[in-house]
């Protein structure tokens, strides 16, 4: 198994910042879309993959959701990434002559306040990172991307601006998948249990299942839905937990939960980063 970390995008993506500062000591595997991030872990081409799914800003990433359940890999980590963002350009622009800037769609309204102030044009890209290092083979003076500054160092451009984003808590949580589960750890760390479930289909399910984990005193940080196979009728859930199944009351409130579902899947077991609290 070669010592790599997978992430989605191009090299100086906030997910290459993520894999950095999780494992500097591993060689970051840029990949062209999340199924590939896990792919690369599921055919031994990278050891672990770097996913992010949720922003204090933007919400949940979606892609990331849908493919956890299905992709045979086990949360081992999660990793919180401030996302600062730079506005870069070709060396000799200067900030009164940047006409437009690109960036991934999801990034361009975290800087609005700023790209309206200056009266700049915001273009979506399909790659913040990807834009920068197209953005660094021209010669346009006029333009400039969004992204970060790894980005700015890798391909050579100059940042015109530093953490331009409109809120000072911009934070994306990335978790780190493997093939092998660590259920392992406990010591003093947290501990998180992230699980998906699909209710049955009879009155009042959810509700009971949820009743579980508030008689056991578990707190539940996370709950998401979602589809299940283009139905209407069947949804699966996506949790986040306090706890490791082997406590006395997350077993408890497991338990209980199964009474209620058609299936429950425990997707991993990891401790809780401590730029979480």
């Amino acid at each position: 198994m070669t010592n790599r970390i997978a992430f989605q995008g191009a090299l100086g993506a906030y997910s290459h910042e993520a894999c950095i500062a999780y494992r500097p000591d591993m060689e970051p595997l840029p990949c062209q879309t999340f199924g590939d991030v896990l792919r690369a872990v599921r055919d031994s081409d990278a050891e672990l993959a770097m996913l992010p799914v949720e922003n204090s800003s933007y919400g949940r990433v979606a892609d990331s959701h849908r493919l956890l359940p299905e992709s045979g890999l086990h949360i081992v980590d999660e990793c919180f990434t401030r996302v600062r963002i730079s506005l870069m350009a070709n060396a000799g622009a200067k900030l009164e002559n940047i006409k437009a800037v690109r960036a991934h769609l999801v990034l361009l309204p975290q800087a609005q306040k700023f790209l309206d102030k200056h009266k700049i044009r915001a273009e979506a890209a399909a790659d913040s990172a990807g834009a920068a290092a197209k953005l660094a083979i021209s010669e346009k003076l006029d333009e400039g991307v969004l992204a970060s500054k790894l980005a700015a160092k890798i391909y050579g451009l100059d940042i015109l601006a530093r953490d331009i984003e409109d809120y000072g808590h911009n934070t994306t949580r990335f978790l780190v998948m493997s093939n092998t589960p660590n259920l392992e750890r406990r010591g003093n760390d947290k501990l998180m249990t992230t699980f998906v479930f699909q209710v049955r289909n009879i009155p009042a399910a959810l509700y009971k299942a949820m009743g579980g984990f508030a008689t056991n005193g578990v707190n539940m940080t996370k709950l998401e839905s979602y589809m299940v196979g283009g139905s209407f009728t069947a949804t699966q859930f996506y949790a986040d937990i306090e706890g490791h199944p082997d406590d006395e009351n997350v077993a408890r409130a497991l338990e209980e939960l199964s009474y209620f579902t058609d299936s429950l899947s425990i997707l991993g077991v990891y401790p809780t980063d401590k730029k979480r609290y």
